[in-house]
């Protein structure tokens, strides 16, 4: 199974359709936060096919209005501040911040932990586990990213548009 990531989209959903675009072969997406408005998530549920878990950002305006479109979409699963998840056999954390992700990799539970925040795309070790930061969707640093993750191999691929 293939796994897609995103974060840090902040309203660019004219980028957002690039990535979902590349997104195509994925059978699930991992949102990591920092939407904005209530409108990315709609473009979110609209472009992907499958299903999609969002964890909260810092930057995630009305919560209230995002919460409703995500209910309306059908595809969308809030989880709130982290997700424990598991695909094909293959445990899965999500996180918006560097900080909870580093210490969630160092106690190796988990096979793959996924983090945004700080818009810096990056792929390391940690005994077992896979720290991922997919990167940002925005293009505010000026390399718009996201990762996909394959559930069968283990390992993850961070692609710039």
């Amino acid at each position: 199974m293939r796994i897609g990531i995103i974060s840090d989209i902040h309203d660019n959903i004219w980028a957002l359709a690039d990535v979902l675009a590349g997104l195509q072969d994925c059978e699930a997406l991992l949102c990591l936060g920092d939407l904005c408005a209530p409108f990315t998530i709609t473009a979110i549920a609209e472009g992907f096919r499958g299903p999609v878990h969002l964890v909260w950002g810092n930057n995630d305006g009305d919560k209230l209005l995002i919460s409703r479109n995500a209910n309306k979409a059908g595809n969308v699963t809030l989880h709130g501040e982290f997700a424990e998840l598991e695909f094909d056999g293959r445990s899965v954390a999500l996180t918006h911040y560097p900080h909870i992700a580093r210490a969630l990799a160092a106690g190796e539970q988990y096979d793959l932990v996924c983090y945004g925040h700080n818009h810096e795309r990056n792929a390391t070790w940690m005994g077992r586990t896979l720290l991922l930061n997919p990167g940002e969707v925005m293009g505010r640093l000026g390399v718009r990213s996201y990762a996909g993750y394959d559930t069968r191999r283990g390992d993850a691929e961070i692609r710039t548009l």
